[in-house]
């Protein structure tokens, strides 16, 4: 497939400059040298270029095509209030362990955007999806992080099908979380999180 462009979402704050750039970067440059996309090395320009005149948080959407151009979109940022709980159900849509552009954040979305049509969004805040298996993978949006008492978030392996989130990059590297496979029964026992580069960790509670 050639139809896609390779995607990054980031925070943009006025005092601390871009959150976690750095790992949001080193993702998109693998996935360019992985899939052959040029002008890479164009993004960080263009994304310092779009907030030149920045004095509020911003969302950042940078795309990258495999010719090598680069678009950048702002929207206005508000962060989730600190007690925020997110409702999250799970989809009966599957993930395929198979398909290794789950790896890889892209503008291929339509398996997601399935998934997240299954719940009305009166309803919930994110829809979890499983692979073939039955392991648990991702959320639509998001990573997902499980606190089972152990003093350490567990998370999904890429290997079961799902997105390096780099909010998840970040937390292995800081030992924060460890890869673990977990099965939908695993969640009900301990404190479930979802979390994204965006918005960071946050509390969610499954519905039945």
């Amino acid at each position: 497939m050639t139809d896609f462009s390779l995607i990054e979402t980031l925070r943009y704050e006025p005092d601390a400059g871009f959150v976690r750039l750095r790992l949001h970067l080193a993702r998109l440059k693998r996935s360019a040298r992985r899939l052959g996309f040029s002008g890479v090395n164009q993004a960080q320009a263009e994304l310092q270029k779009a907030v030149e005149d920045a004095t509020v948080p911003l969302r950042i959407r940078l795309t990258l095509d495999r010719q090598g151009a680069i678009a950048v979109t702002t929207a206005a940022f508000t962060p989730l209030a600190a007690d925020a709980v997110w409702r999250v159900r799970l989809a009966d849509t599957r993930l395929s362990s198979e398909d290794k552009l789950l790896r890889v954040k892209t503008t291929r979305r339509g398996i997601y955007e399935t998934a997240r049509a299954e719940y009305p969004a009166t309803e919930v805040e994110e829809v979890l999806l499983l692979n073939e298996k039955g392991e648990v993978c991702e959320g639509t949006i998001t990573t997902i992080f499980l606190d089972d008492g152990s003093g350490t978030l567990k998370t999904p392996p890429i290997a079961c099908g799902l997105l390096a989130g780099v909010l998840r990059t970040e937390l292995i590297c800081q030992r924060r979380a460890r890869v673990a496979r977990l099965s939908p029964d695993d969640l009900a026992r301990g404190q479930l999180y979802v979390g994204n580069s965006l918005r960071g960790l946050i509390r969610a509670k499954l519905g039945v």
